[in-house]
């Protein structure tokens, strides 16, 4: 009888592994990743490259593998002064985006990347809504400002955004991560909250509260991912004399909690 038990217990507590990180939860399901395992492009059946269309992160995207490609089994996302003597833009940077190949609703997602610093720099990993709707909804799993210690974490919505309603419930915070390392960060999502991590420690949870305003949870739809190095905008000033810089990218990891999804 004590031998059975021994068994069971053994099948019961060993947690679930998947790539080099152990989950203890039986209810986290990998349903989607990249490791980046092939030099060149971005697999294009995952990935689009982020053409500029404006200002802000977008102002010096580039359409192609020039800032964005893959090597030794990362994503290269990088910002450099631009040397095309044909072309007036000071400056280039690379991103990628999932719309229209990949997007998810609830679950978890994780990104392991290391952050390059410099002053203008403004590497982002975040979500947007697949489809277009009049409630905005954002969020920023990880923002990282120059040669900062630490990096935001935000949730924008119509009630914060638009409506200017930032403190009930808040909707940032910042977090420190090891500087010069590949950290990972995530992003819990569940249907009454949103929690956001740092090598699997919850640092920041936005929750769906009652409130007579309208826009305060505009988390009902799937939404896809952007992975971005962005140049200025947020970031004040760039200095050309720290570029070239770059976001490396070791993988992207999307899990179900099938518990969860019975719920709803």
């Amino acid at each position: 009888m004590k031998v059975i038990l021994g068994i069971i217990l053994i099948f019961v507590l060993k947690p679930l592994v998947f790539g080099n990180k152990v989950r203890h939860s039986k209810n986290w399901h990998l349903v989607w990743v990249d490791t980046f395992s092939n030099d060149g492009n971005p697999d294009t059946s995952k990935w689009s490259f982020i053409s500029p269309k404006g200002g802000g992160c977008y102002r010096y995207m580039t359409n192609s593998n020039k800032d964005t490609y893959i090597k030794d089994g990362k994503l290269i996302l990088r910002a450099a002064v631009n040397t095309d003597p044909k072309d007036t833009v000071k400056y280039t940077t690379g991103g990628v985006h999932s719309r229209g190949k990949f997007s998810f609703h609830q679950g978890k997602i994780e990104v392991r990347a290391k952050l390059g610093a410099g002053k203008g720099s403004w590497p982002a990993i975040w979500l947007l809504p697949e489809q277009d709707q009049p409630l905005y909804g954002e969020i920023d799993i990880m923002e990282h400002l120059n040669h900062d210690s630490l990096f935001y974490q935000t949730i924008h919505t119509h009630y914060s955004l638009r409506l200017g309603f930032k403190d009930n419930p808040p909707n940032f915070t910042t977090a420190t991560f090891k500087i010069g390392q590949f950290n990972v960060f995530g992003l819990e999502w569940y249907n009454d909250r949103l929690d956001l991590t740092i090598n699997g420690k919850r640092t920041f949870t936005y929750p769906k509260i009652e409130t007579d305003k309208i826009g305060q949870w505009t988390f009902d739809k799937p939404f896809y991912i952007i992975l971005n190095q962005a140049l200025g905008g947020w970031a004040g000033i760039i200095a050309p004399k720290e570029l070239p810089l770059q976001m490396e990218v070791d993988w992207v990891k999307v899990y179900q909690n099938m518990e969860e999804l019975t719920k709803n």
